[in-house]
């Protein structure tokens, strides 16, 4: 049997407003008496997040399976990411995967991790990540909007893909169209690298790369795989010029009002997520790779990436004269680019 996504959603979505409008409290039980906790993400069930979802739930379960029954709702079951964050707002849904783009609009604090060419290393990047004194001013930010983060997912590093000009250097990129995502720091850093930035949507990628659209775009390694863009693209250059993590935020009544003994589980579990995403992502990304190589036949390049950096370098001195609360956590990140330094090449 076929189902509808679009219509799974719309009464998920009406039915979980419904809910919310019809009770004070933040979460609904079942006949069994145990609180729903509804966790939403758009990726598929085979994605690294989705299973880290499924260790935090079961880890949850067997703790405090008594009292709460934990719901992972997968490929935007609950609705767009942007649903999601609503939802999570009014508490409809408890937790939610949200990307860093959509947080930006909450509190420009999360502008920080846009950035290009922040990280000079997968290590600094992971480092930083790690470092509570870093995250929890940023994670915290957003609590007067409903919601905080709990934790943070990797989602790997942002490179060029293309069709048929392998980007060797800076310079390869000129006159170029390049997919990003649909943002001004993306646009102007193209603008930068002198190609032509073609802001999209995700799921246009495809058949723009395949209609002649665009010559090429941006993103991890598994784009080229579980999206098929390796077989239209067939040189993917390492210069790395954003690791923009994925941020897991819940509801901030929910989350505060938890029993200090159940808090603590959830906390924990919070932690299973981030380790067992990040273990998977890694096998995901290793996975990704030999596909694309040995059976889409997609060259890797590892280009100088200095050059890269100079030339976008007016746009970080930009961003943060303009959001002067970006300058203390810029100098933290550097500390770690300068004790983890990019390595010549990527294994």
């Amino acid at each position: 049997m076929k189902f509808n996504k679009k219509l799974i959603t719309l009464v998920l979505f009406f039915g979980l407003i419904l809910t919310s409008c019809g009770s004070n409290k933040t979460n609904s039980k079942t006949n069994t008496d145990k609180i729903i906790i509804r966790v939403g993400h758009n990726q598929s069930q085979k994605h690294p997040t989705h299973l880290g979802l499924i260790a935090f739930e079961k880890y949850i379960e067997d703790n405090l399976g008594d009292k709460y029954d934990v719901q992972v709702f997968p490929s935007e079951l609950l609705g767009s990411q942007t649903d999601m964050v609503q939802l999570t707002q009014t508490g409809a849904i408890n937790i939610c995967v949200a990307s860093n783009a959509i947080l930006e609009t909450f509190d420009n604090v999360y502008e920080i991790f846009n950035l290009p060419y922040l990280f000079v290393s997968p290590e600094s990047y992971h480092h930083v990540m790690d470092d509570k004194s870093i995250t929890n001013p940023i994670f915290t930010s957003t609590k007067d909007a409903g919601f905080e983060a709990v934790t943070w997912l990797d989602a790997g590093s942002r490179s060029f893909y293309t069709k048929d000009r392998p980007i060797e250097s800076a310079k390869d990129l000129k006159g170029l169209k390049i997919r990003v995502q649909q943002s001004p720091t993306n646009v102007k850093m193209m603008s930068l690298l002198g190609s032509s930035a073609s802001p999209m949507g995700f799921g246009e990628v495809y058949t723009a790369l395949q209609a002649g659209i665009i010559d090429g775009a941006e993103n991890n390694e598994m784009s080229l795989t579980d999206n098929g863009h390796g077989d239209i693209c067939k040189y993917y250059s390492y210069d790395m010029h954003q690791m923009v993590p994925d941020i897991v935020i819940a509801n901030y009544d929910w989350l505060n009002k938890l029993p200090e003994k159940d808090r603590k589980v959830f906390e924990e579990g919070f932690k299973i997520l981030n380790e067992t995403q990040r273990k998977e992502w890694v096998i995901a990304v290793e996975n990704a790779k030999k596909k694309a190589a040995n059976e889409q036949g997609v060259e890797f390049i590892y280009p100088d990436q200095n050059e890269f950096v100079k030339k976008v370098a007016p746009l970080t001195d930009e961003v943060l004269k303009r959001n002067t609360k970006l300058q203390p956590y810029y100098n933290a990140i550097q500390k770690y680019n300068k004790e983890y330094p990019a390595k010549k090449e990527i294994e």
